[in-house]
């Protein structure tokens, strides 16, 4: 249930700021690519994002036993450091969900859904503050890695990468309205410049973060998918067994 009211308040959110800065809502109409459009989404962005990533949160946690809630501070760090890499690298990828999709694929979806909490969180905190209001699209990725692997898609690569696709077009739709309200736009070197171009070219502040989005993250997750697939099937069996027991 708890599960269900955090999906609903992220989507709800996410809606609430594609028609907002459409137009949708009478007090911004008019406000679109403006900073007083930013300020004004930002709040109610980070507020549903935050009430929904606060609702996995509490749902998932108690559903995982201690040993793999050890597991996910490791899994987090790789995810911290190969996403500084590539950041400082100036690729428009992000590559900062490998161990989270890992983890969601061994154990379920919520173990994926602490996982990219607890990375985005712990990003924040430490090096990153700008990765706390992506924590709703890191702990969505886990959550479609969790039911990736509850299915058996892992079984087929094509299949997996089929769902790396989907994963990078909803992750990156739901991380554009943070990239434009909150920030002004793409987050890291290469991901920035992209939005800069298409602005350039006449796109709207919303309209140039979205795509953007959706050229890098459907085709970030597939890679990240199938490095976690490669990462998978060099486990040995022993462990694989003791992670589908936790698979929920």
């Amino acid at each position: 249930m708890l599960s269900t009211l955090g999906a609903f308040a992220i989507v709800a959110t996410y809606l609430f700021a594609v028609l907002t800065a459409g137009g949708g809502a009478n007090y911004t109409g008019y406000l679109e690519d403006t900073a007083q459009a930013q300020a004004a989404l930002s709040m109610p962005l980070m507020v549903g994002y935050t009430a929904g990533v606060v609702l996995l949160l509490v749902a998932n946690l108690s559903r995982l036993p201690l040993s793999l809630i050890a597991l996910i501070p490791f899994a987090a760090a790789f995810n911290i450091i190969l996403g500084q890499i590539i950041g400082f690298s100036g690729v428009p990828l992000y590559l900062d969900s490998v161990a989270t999709v890992l983890i969601g694929l061994l154990a379920g979806p919520a173990a994926g859904v602490l996982t990219g909490i607890i990375t985005n969180l712990a990003w924040g905190l430490s090096i990153n503050p700008t990765a706390i209001p992506f924590t709703a699209g890191a702990a969505t990725i886990g959550l479609l890695a969790g039911l990736a692997g509850r299915y058996g898609l892992h079984k087929r690569l094509w299949a997996l990468l089929v769902a790396g696709l989907l994963t990078g077009v909803i992750a990156g739709l739901l991380g554009a309205p943070i990239a434009a309200f909150v920030f002004g736009g793409g987050q890291g070197v290469g991901t920035g410049s992209i939005v800069a171009t298409l602005q350039a070219a006449g796109q709207s502040l919303l309209g140039a973060t979205t795509l953007q989005s959706l050229l890098s993250d459907p085709l970030d997750k597939t890679i990240a998918f199938l490095l976690a697939w490669v990462l998978l099937r060099g486990l040995p069996a022993r462990v694989l067994q003791q992670f589908q027991r936790t698979h929920a």
